[in-house]
């Protein structure tokens, strides 16, 4: 696990390390989002002692005010969305209550500054018709690569999975016979996910093809036989896309959305797609409520004899 640097009285490196293991033991965050807290603080950590300057411009945490801090949010907003800014003074906000939680501070600054508003977006999906020509049509390629993206983008479609629960998936998850698949999301927390018949099918003449048995397996190689990275996903995805013709800035998480937006498309109750996204707020799933109305104004304009546009 990373490690910031010591600094002469400036993020010591001692309490990030405890912060580390607080955020990995008691939080049960993954490496991964542990990374991200510490490459935030370690961003903040440049601001206050920038490279090749010997003299911070603090002498010590308990000198960190409001007044720095808003200079670092200023300087954050030339470069960064209020997304980011919000999610890296989450960060900075969550260490410094973890050191007055320590007694190494009588209070916190970061609770007196108040929260980017965060930019809502409408996620990127593709309609039923789009995702129908991306599967059921075989683009040229070894016919077992060929194989296993169909697996994949079916599979995740299917089940609405993440890019990461995808590749993260051993042989043993998944129960062709009960179609179903274990997945291991966000905070550890698993969840069994009904899988559709097409994606059965397609992840079974996978594996028939591959000849592979042991349950501990990854579910899907590279070509050198190690585990698949997300990275991999992606890019496959993108060839796949340009060969149909189809949007190329569509991601595998863009499946994701798509698989939400249809299912509430159809009737699916909200609470049903929250259990089945893996998300622990329902005000994330409803965002695709959103989405789904701007599909329903759009086929209203396209439709209603006194929406439509006159030529």
């Amino acid at each position: 696990m990373s490690r910031l640097p010591d600094l002469d009285g400036v993020l010591v490196e001692k309490y990030l390390n405890r912060f580390a293991d607080h955020l990995t033991v008691e939080r049960n965050l993954s490496p991964r989002t542990v990374e991200a807290y510490l490459r935030d603080l370690r961003q903040f950590q440049i601001f206050l002692q920038p490279p090749g300057n010997s003299v911070p411009k603090m002498d010590g945490l308990e000198q960190v005010d409001l007044l720095l801090l808003r200079q670092y949010l200023a300087r954050l907003h030339k470069s960064c969305g209020r997304t980011s800014v919000a999610r890296k003074l989450s960060s900075i906000k969550m260490f410094f209550r973890f050191l007055v939680r320590e007694g190494v501070l009588q209070d916190s600054p970061v609770d007196h500054l108040s929260t980017p508003r965060r930019e809502h977006y409408l996620p990127k999906v593709l309609s039923a018709e789009q995702v129908s020509h991306l599967l059921d049509h075989s683009p040229p390629g070894q016919f077992l690569l060929v194989l296993r993206d169909l697996a994949i983008f079916e599979l995740t479609y299917s089940c609405g999975l993440r890019v990461g629960e995808l590749t993260s998936l051993d042989i043993g998850a998944v129960d062709l016979e009960s179609r179903q698949v274990r997945v291991l999301g966000k905070g550890s927390k698993e969840r069994i996910l009904p899988i559709g018949r097409q994606a059965c099918s397609a992840l079974l003449n996978y594996l028939n093809e591959r000849g592979e048995t042991q349950q501990e397996a990854p579910l899907f190689l590279n070509q050198r036989g190690g585990r698949l990275t997300a990275r991999s996903v992606q890019r496959n995805l993108k060839s796949r896309l340009l060969q149909f013709g189809l949007p190329t800035d569509v991601t595998p998480h863009a499946l994701r959305h798509s698989f939400a937006t249809h299912l509430l498309d159809a009737g699916a109750d909200l609470r049903v797609i929250q259990e089945l996204l893996g998300h622990a707020s329902l005000s994330t799933t409803q965002k695709y409520t959103k989405v789904s109305f701007t599909h329903l104004t759009d086929v209203y304009d396209q439709c209603h004899p006194r929406s439509r546009k006159k030529d």
